[in-house]
């Protein structure tokens, strides 16, 4: 692995000429304080937050239901020193990330103010609007690097649809993200004018961990600790994979391409085997599926590597990177927060040079068409 160092790159440290550039997919910024929203949002939404703040589908009001392991789910290097919440300041993360990485492209993955899990659905379009707006004012267009994502709250489809539109006539937005964890399964034929919109304008679906759908996290219930919790967003984005394919989404729109972010991948190969088992028994309840679910997921799913598995044998993490893929990898490092994956040490198998020119940078660029 001829590009990978074995020291920490310095952060006034430039990259070597040959090394590889990177994508990364998932990058958070995040709002100094709400005030950065001021030209964005109405005034009478502004005085509604001011007033009301949010109303989620969860009895928590000011916080996530678990307490972190780090203040702000962050490293705890990567407070910036101006102030504010790790990834509010460019500058500072082009210092501690983009630069010493050499981070070609990296995608935005906003979670301030929980906009997916608004209940006051007019007011979640308004904050999703203006954080839209906000992405590409104080990001996007302060450093070309940083690609934005249109962001909709998925239970609201009329107001979704209209956000998207709105947004993909600036053709500054690389994709469409909704949350998983919404009122229902993500396959109901509800959501699907937002996937007939996505695949018309050729723009990936994102869907990235978290949101408050009203529902536990976990099949089992509420979790009792943050651990569990955190365990259970690859359970959700399992559950979410089984109903997009089978209640035919990637069959209807086979030109769609469907992103899971910062789910991992190590549940993939167990949960597709078992469609696949039981879609051979069960196939006359859906005769609107053409083809295996396997097939499917093979075709229409790409899924980012972060939090990546780290089994005690190489040889383990080598045999499921090649049963779900290298080209279905995008890799992601989940910057700022706390279980932050390195480019240079994420991966604790061997690659060949294609395989990581793959998994960081091409596989991305196909699917994002940068």
């Amino acid at each position: 692995m001829s590009d990978v160092i074995d020291r920490p790159l310095r952060c006034d440290e430039k990259p070597a000429a040959t090394r590889l550039r990177i994508v990364d997919c998932d990058v958070h910024p995040s709002l100094r304080s709400t005030d950065d929203l001021s030209e964005f949002l109405p005034k009478r939404w502004q005085q509604h937050l001011k007033e009301y703040g949010s109303h989620l589908r969860t009895p928590y009001l000011f916080t996530t239901p678990y307490p972190r392991s780090s203040p702000l789910i962050a490293r705890r290097d990567a407070w910036p020193p101006t102030g504010g919440p790790p990834g509010s300041d460019l500058a500072f993360m082009q210092k501690q990330h983009l630069d010493p990485l050499d981070v070609e492209f990296g995608i935005l993955q906003v979670l301030d103010l929980f906009i997916f899990s608004q209940q006051n659905l007019e007011f979640g379009a308004a904050i999703q609007r203006a954080i839209n707006d906000w992405q590409l004012a104080f990001w996007s267009h302060r450093d070309p690097r940083l690609k934005a994502s249109i962001l909709v709250g998925q239970d609201g489809v009329d107001l979704a649809i209209a956000e998207i539109e709105r947004c993909a006539k600036t053709g500054e937005y690389i994709q469409i993200n909704v949350s998983p964890r919404a009122n229902e399964p993500l396959g109901r034929r509800r959501y699907w004018p937002i996937y007939e919109r996505a695949q018309a304008l050729d723009l990936p679906l994102g869907i990235h961990v978290g949101g408050y759908g009203g529902h536990a996290p976990s099949g089992g219930g509420w979790p009792s600790y943050y651990v569990e919790e955190h365990q259970s967003n690859a359970h959700t984005i399992a559950a979410q994979l089984a109903s997009l394919v089978i209640e035919g989404v990637p069959e209807r729109f086979p030109k769609l391409k469907i992103v899971f972010i910062e789910g991992g991948f190590g549940w993939i190969p167990s949960a597709v085997w078992r469609m696949d088992q039981h879609f051979e028994r069960f196939r006359s309840e859906v005769p609107h599926l053409k083809r295996k679910p396997s097939e499917y997921v093979r075709e229409s799913f790409w899924f980012t590597t972060q939090p990546i598995d780290e089994p005690d044998e190489a040889r383990h993490l080598r045999a499921l990177m090649e049963w779900v893929g290298i080209d279905r990898l995008l890799f992601s490092s989940d910057y700022p927060h706390w279980d932050f994956d390195d480019p240079r040490f994420a991966f604790k198998t061997p690659l060949t040079e294609a395989e990581r020119k793959k998994i960081f940078s091409t596989n991305a660029r196909a699917v994002y068409k940068f």
